[in-house]
Order: structure tokens, then C-alpha cells, then sequence
């Protein structure tokens, strides 16, 4: 039988829970307040004056060409960092998970990059393809490819797409691979007896059930895309060459910080919440459909 716990008062549970629901109060529910609050205001440069403008900064931003080309920046940043992370750590779990000899070993050098801010991620890459001094830049110049992330958009690219899948990547590998720990080793034995081949086994019983892990990194990740990358961004391409790189998340710093917009960059936060929240209201009614739980 489920075991079912009774509180003696009816205060207890609301007092267990307060904790939890002051840090979402505090640090969700009011800056977002704020964000819709300012996003109908303009306000001057040294704060010292507000006006009230309605949707005009929401009017403003749809009618800028730089900020309507940073949504397909952020889609094809998104999808690639979702795509190529989720992809290599469940190659990764895989791999890890068949390791008999030496796997703690394996599996702590494959955590360790989660432990890296943000900002040391972006630092490490662009060192790394800093031309030419740069270890990898330095080994494709002796290839005959010319790396220049400075200038070249995609080359700017493919370095925060790197660095961010790399950051990310030890996060998916942990749920991928205790998903695959929890997969009953029977059911491969099974396969195996009747005769299915490992690539057969892998997509007909492995997949299938981790298909719940893939719902829930695939959400996370998406997440992950659109607010968590802004330090990966600032530190290694700084949104250029240009305005190439600049997501949607890093356009709401450059706007609000440096352009001191405070109501366009208020407006664009609460499109970029909208646009998350949408994509997740729609992973979880369509997507989660495929999900074998």
C-alpha cells in the first residue's frame, strides 16, 4: 500500500514549503514583475526621469532589423547546442556505460567541465582558437584552414556553439547515464538471445526507455540555450563579429547595460520569457507524446 504522510497541522506543510516559495517570490516572480513593469516605461539615461509609452517599446523592437535577425541567431545557436550536446553525451554515456575497468575514473574526467563557470568556459575556447597563438588554431593553420572568429561569422559561431556544448555536456551525460544504469539488464539479455544486433538493441529497447531523460535534457537544454550561454557569449565573440552572435539574451545586456535602453531591453526580456515559456508549453504537449514512461 502507498504510505501517505498526515500532518497534525495544517500550517506545517506551508511552513516546509515557505523556503522554497520566498526564493521563487524573490529571485522569478518579481524581477519578472518588474521586467513588464519597465517594458511599458522609457526611461532616460541617468534613471532620473520615466514615461509612460504603452507597447511602443514592443513596436520599437519589431520594427529593428538587428533584433528580428537575432531570433534566427538564437534558433540556430538553440538547435545546434540541443542537437550536437545531446547527441555526443548520450555517445558518451554509452560509452562510459560499457567501461568495466577504470569507470569511476571515466566518469569523474567526463563531470568535471559542469564544474566551470560559464565564463572560464567562453575564456578556455577562446584561448584555444585565438589566432595565432591558439593550441587549435594554430594546428588548423598548420592544416591549411584559415580560423578567424574575429571576422568570420561563422567561425564565431562554431566557438560559442563548441564551448557551450561543452560546458553542458557533463549535465547530460550524468541523467543519460544513470537513464542507461536503470534500463533492466535483462531486457538486452533477451535481444541478444533472440538474435538483435547492438544497433537494433540500442534503438528498439535502450532509446525507447530513455526516452523520459531525453524529454527532460531536450527541455533543459532549450533553457539552457536561451539564458545560461549569455557569459559564453560576452566572454569569447562579445555578440560580433559585427552583431553575428548576438543572442537574444545577450541583446537584452547589450541593450539595458551598455545602450542604457532600459524599457527596449525591459521589453525584450519579457519577449524572450514568452518565447521560452511557449517553447516549453509546447515540448510538453506535443514532444512528451512520444515519451514511453
Amino acid at each position: 500500500m502507498e504510505k501517505r504522510v498526515r500532518f497534525r497541522s495544517a500550517w506545517l506543510p506551508w511552513l516546509l514549503v515557505a523556503p522554497q516559495m520566498a526564493i521563487v517570490l524573490v529571485f522569478f516572480f518579481w524581477p519578472a514583475a518588474q521586467a513588464l513593469y519597465q517594458s511599458v516605461l522609457q526611461q532616460d539615461a541617468f534613471g532620473m526621469a520615466t514615461e509612460f509609452v504603452g507597447l511602443e517599446n514592443f513596436r520599437r523592437l519589431f520594427a529593428d532589423e538587428s533584433y528580428l535577425a537575432s531570433f534566427k541567431t538564437t534558433a540556430i545557436f538553440s538547435v545546434l547546442v540541443a542537437t550536437i550536446g545531446l547527441t555526443l553525451a548520450l555517445l558518451l554515456a554509452v560509452m562510459a556505460n560499457r567501461v568495466v575497468r577504470g569507470a569511476t575514473v571515466y566518469k569523474t574526467l567526463l563531470i568535471w567541465p559542469y564544474a566551470v563557470a560559464p565564463v572560464v568556459a567562453g575564456v578556455l575556447w577562446l584561448l584555444m582558437f585565438a589566432s595565432p597563438y591558439g593550441v587549435v588554431a594554430y594546428a588548423l593553420r598548420w592544416l591549411g584552414i584559415s580560423w578567424d572568429h574575429l571576422l568570420n561569422p561563422q567561425h564565431a559561431m562554431a566557438l560559442i556553439v563548441m564551448a557551450a556544448v561543452w560546458k553542458q555536456i557533463s549535465y547530460n551525460f550524468l541523467f543519460f547515464l544513470a537513464g542507461l544504469q536503470s534500463i533492466p539488464q535483462s531486457l538486452i539479455e533477451a535481444a541478444t538471445i533472440d538474435g538483435a544486433s547492438p544497433w537494433h538493441r540500442f534503438w528498439t529497447i535502450v532509446f525507447p526507455l530513455l526516452s523520459p531523460t531525453t524529454f527532460f535534457l531536450l527541455v533543459i537544454n532549450v533553457v539552457y540555450a536561451f539564458f545560461d550561454t549569455f557569459a559564453i557569449v560576452d566572454a569569447a565573440t562579445h555578440g560580433g563579429p559585427g552583431k553575428e552572435t548576438a543572442i537574444l539574451v545577450y541583446k537584452v545586456y547589450y541593450d539595458g547595460f551598455k545602450a542604457l535602453d532600459m524599457g527596449g531591453s525591459a521589453a525584450q526580456s519579457v519577449i524572450l520569457m514568452a518565447i521560452v515559456i511557449a517553447l516549453t508549453v509546447v515540448q510538453f504537449r506535443f514532444v512528451e507524446k512520444k515519451v514511453q514512461y
